[in-house]
């Protein structure tokens, strides 16, 4: 009983720190502004299906979808045998679902076997990181936590998917020798294979003993794994649904037009035009900060897996220009936390900090990309950096009159020759003379 009290009391604790610091998350993306994505459901339902279930834009690198599908299909599956064990728990069973019979034992022995290859994988996406060393690993944005944030999680997932063939491997010795309370269930074609040999000399109390610390160790990993998983680019195996059901829909190549610039221009070029009922004059174009972007470009910041196919496809990447995809999602997301965090510290209203999100993104970021839209293409859940970069550059234009000296003749020229080039609308038509 006693046992059954510190199960539920941990279990109680690792679930309202989950809970709130889910709910910090849907208040920062909630601080975007507000943008229609309820439209064509059954469009979103299918994209989500394909992209984020399916799997389907991870196969562009077949090594890494391999892996990737045996850690996403163990992640998913595991977790019923996770169930089980919330199950003995809180109740005090053992082995509870056993009841199913043969589909246990069929279950238990799979479970098994995709353990072993989560393990496997993690280990090769460790090798890939540092000892092959693959080049979208190893920029400049990675530095730092990034790096450490994956490795802890690949090195969290090696120790849990080993003490769950562990836990097993000793539960299955328990079996064979009678032991109380250790239910003839399952089957074990990985530990029985890997792990039986070495723990078979041990005597049964010792077993038993071993046995329950590999379980309580398994449980409350995943626990602790629950709670830093809103800290972690792993979020993404829970807001990578939501973000594909919420794409873009439109085609790639539209920019979004600001409507307010829109409505502003018709009623200068018309004086007789009405005012809409409710419109007000915009206060400012653009993105300056954090909330000035959409939820959706805020969820895409949450969303993202830091994995660098967006900057790896980068032309202007490749070709040595400082602009890199990712870092625009890992910037954006640092600079919601901070403002998550100065509303925190000040109960609830955000108090200005003299810094925006210009602050992280450098000029040379912003006008380097060429929106090709290969980043939006590359990405395996659908995230726009794209459409980040665009709206900086508006502020940039609209609000600061800052651009490269290129772009500011072309502008002089639309606004007094109508046309991006010098000579007047009067002489178009000159080269007929010749």
């Amino acid at each position: 009983m006693i046992a059954q009290i510190l199960f539920i009391l941990i279990a109680g604790i690792a679930t309202y720190f989950f809970v709130k610091n889910l709910g910090k998350i849907r208040r920062n993306i909630l601080l975007g502004k507000d943008i229609d994505r309820t439209d064509n459901k059954s469009a979103r339902l299918k994209t989500m299906l394909r992209v984020a279930f399916g799997q389907s834009k991870m196969g562009t690198k077949p090594v890494a979808a391999f892996f990737h599908f045996i850690i996403y299909v163990g992640f998913v599956l595991i977790n019923i045998e996770v169930l089980e064990i919330l199950i003995d728990g809180i109740f005090g069973t053992h082995r509870a679902l056993s009841f199913f019979g043969p589909i246990y034992n069929v279950a238990i022995g799979f479970f098994e076997i995709l353990a072993f290859g989560v393990l496997v994988a993690c280990v090769v996406f460790l090798s890939r990181r540092f000892i092959i060393k693959l080049p979208r690993f190893q920029s400049a944005e990675l530095k730092g936590f990034a790096t450490k944030d994956a490795a802890t999680i690949l090195f969290v997932e090696i120790i849990l998917m080993g003490a769950l063939l562990k836990m097993n491997a000793a539960d299955q010795i328990l079996q064979m020798r009678g032991a109380a309370h250790y239910i003839n269930a399952g089957s074990f074609p990985i530990s029985s294979w890997l792990l039986v040999p070495f723990f078979d000399t041990f005597s049964t109390d010792t077993l038993i003993a071993f046995e329950r610390i590999a379980w309580w160790f398994h449980i409350i990993g995943i626990f602790l794994f629950m709670n830093y998983l809103p800290f972690s680019k792993h979020f993404h195996i829970i807001l990578a649904f939501p973000n594909t059901y919420y794409s873009n829909l439109t085609a790639k190549g539209n920019l979004n037009n600001m409507e307010s610039v829109t409505q502003e221009v018709k009623l200068m070029l018309d004086p007789s035009a009405t005012t809409p009922e409710g419109y007000e004059p915009p206060v400012s174009f653009g993105v300056k900060d954090v909330t000035d972007l959409t939820w959706k470009n805020l969820m895409d910041a949450y969303s993202c897996t830091e994995c660098g196919r967006c900057t790896s496809s980068c032309p202007q990447n490749q070709t040595g220009k400082l602009l890199s995809p990712r870092k625009i999602m890992m910037d954006t997301r640092d600079r919601l936390e901070e403002v998550g965090k100065n509303i925190d510290d000040n109960k609830g209203t955000f108090v200005p900090d003299d810094k925006n999100l210009h602050s992280l993104i450098s000029e040379e970021e912003l006008w380097a990309c060429n929106t090709c839209n290969a980043c939006v293409e590359a990405c395996p859940i659908n995230i726009n950096p794209m459409e980040i970069i665009v709206e900086m550059r508006r502020y940039k234009v609209m609000e600061e009159t800052k651009a490269p000296n290129s772009l500011n003749s072309m502008f002089n020229n639309l606004e007094n020759n109508q046309a991006p080039w010098q000579f007047s609308p009067m002489d178009r038509a000159n080269w007929t003379q010749e």
